[in-house]
């Protein structure tokens, strides 16, 4: 099988991982009042899976990608994928709420999937003419097959409940996660080039990144439970702050750091990571508030559409449907003009999408076509952030850098989490959302787009190869 066929049949086989990706992203939101109601807990207690989720991916992020680095982007692959389908199946086997919580939490280690993909596929591809046009179009297919497993997952998992028991609902994706595992055990292989093991694992910088993400993340979350005036809160960010200085310190000191912080002074990378921070904020803070703006009753509070369920599903389904349109259309935009100017068109979209809503947002048809503008550039960012940060990074670093773009995502959507629930808290009736916060909300996505758009525009340097078009031949 000649090159180019091989790495194909690994795509094909990491398209089925990422389907199931979507799947288990989108298949447990429709019936999580069942959930809530079967273990005999509050709707309101049914947040700490999502607390649980990003912690524990701020923790497993940095580790599994520093070991597929040394020990093979493949067999840590493999290794998330048989740890995810054991607490899948842990979901429809847990007797009592403590024991989902945790099963729920160890299940999120799905998010370095794909992080290690993208290094592998990069790997794979570096020896070809352009490997970096060749890893972007990979990583479209793998984001645009991510986003019809969630289409599917919310479907199916919506359907499903309606007619089987809760525990046989919870098998389901546990069966297609193990099917994943053979998957990668048969059909994705190494290259046969070992990775070299060359010094000690970076054991103490794991603690110290592992201490700041989860007291950063942990204050986060506690600040938009309690409050900006809790203390605890506070006191929690401020140790993850302080603790990031000996972290930093450590890994400039170390011969192969776990996160090596030089990159984030790399001028080819660190605009790629404030852009997956900046993107972080939108596709994971304002989900929520565009889903709870849209079923808020005009008549009772003046400002909403009073949508039913069904009606706000569908703007997510466009919204979701748009962001594989465009994880697909990025490596041609790349293609015709360069990869800078494809990413920074990208998020100019996103801020487009996201400005409009500030004039356009008293009917369904505004809504629907501001997220169908920002679904087309979130989809391009999705799939080319990684992507381009593999092509950017040291040959030894691919999985490190690719999942720091997943990292500071993550962090970055903690951060507009609390910020935008702390908004829309200001000034908000009895249950809705004040409209003040809504329009802050869209004002700091669109900012944060755009700020996005200007620093890749500006700041990259002419020439830098990951950036650039390549030359034809």
């Amino acid at each position: 099988m000649t090159r180019g066929g091989r790495l194909a049949a690994i795509v094909g086989a990491l398209a089925f991982v990422e389907l199931t990706s979507g799947v288990l992203q989108g298949y447990y939101t429709p019936f999580l009042t069942d959930i809530a109601r079967h273990f005999g807990v509050h709707d309101a207690d049914v947040n700490w899976l999502e607390g649980a989720q990003l912690m524990l991916s701020a923790l497993v992020v940095p580790l599994f990608a520093k070991l597929g680095d040394r020990l093979g982007h493949r067999r840590m692959l493999l290794l998330s994928a048989v740890v995810t389908a054991i607490a899948s199946f842990g979901l429809a086997l847990a007797p009592n709420w403590g024991w989902f919580l945790a099963a729920w939490a160890l299940q999120g280690v799905y998010v370095v999937w794909l992080p290690l993909e993208i290094a592998l596929v990069w790997a794979r591809s570096r020896g070809g003419e352009r490997p970096a046009a060749t890893t972007a179009k990979a990583a479209g297919v793998l984001v645009a097959a991510l986003e019809v497993g969630a289409i599917a997952g919310a479907l199916g998992g919506g359907a499903l409940i309606d007619a089987l028991p809760l525990q046989t609902v919870l098998l389901i994706p546990a069966i297609a996660v193990a099917a994943c595992a053979v998957v990668i055990a048969l059909f994705v292989r190494d290259l046969p080039e070992a990775p070299v093991e060359r010094h000690r694992f970076d054991g103490r910088g794991l603690l110290l990144v592992s201490l700041a993400l989860m007291t950063l993340t942990g204050g986060l979350s506690a600040m938009r439970l309690e409050g900006v005036g809790s203390p605890l809160a506070w006191g929690l960010v401020a140790v993850g702050a302080l603790v990031l200085v000996p972290f930093a310190r450590h890994s400039l000191a170390h011969p192969d750091p776990l996160v090596d912080v030089r990159m984030f002074r790399d001028p080819a990378l660190w605009p790629v990571f404030l852009t997956a921070g900046l993107f972080g904020m939108i596709v994971l803070g304002a989900q929520a508030p565009l889903s709870t703006f849209a079923r808020t009753d005009p008549a009772a509070v003046g400002y909403g559409l009073g949508t039913s369920g069904f009606e706000t599903s569908l703007i997510i389904g466009a919204y979701v449907l748009t962001m594989a349109v465009g994880a697909l259309l990025y490596p041609l935009a790349a293609r015709l003009a360069s990869p800078r100017l494809a990413l920074a068109g990208a998020a100019a979209l996103v801020g487009l999408g996201y400005g409009l809503f500030v004039p356009l947002h008293e009917s369904y048809a505004q809504v629907l076509v501001n997220m169908i503008i920002a679904g087309l550039g979130s989809g391009a960012l999705v799939a080319a952030l990684p992507a381009t940060a593999a092509a950017a990074a040291p040959d030894a670093q691919t999985g490190v850098a690719t999942g720091l773009t997943n990292s500071v995502k993550t962090v970055g959507g903690a951060i507009a989490s609390c910020v935008f629930g702390l908004a829309l808290m200001a000034g908000a009736g009895e249950t809705a959302g004040s409209l003040a916060g809504y329009m802050t909300v869209w004002i700091v996505c669109a900012a944060a787009a755009l700020v996005a758009a200007g620093c890749l525009l500006l700041v990259v340097p002419r020439g830098t190869a990951a950036f650039e078009r390549p030359a034809a031949r």
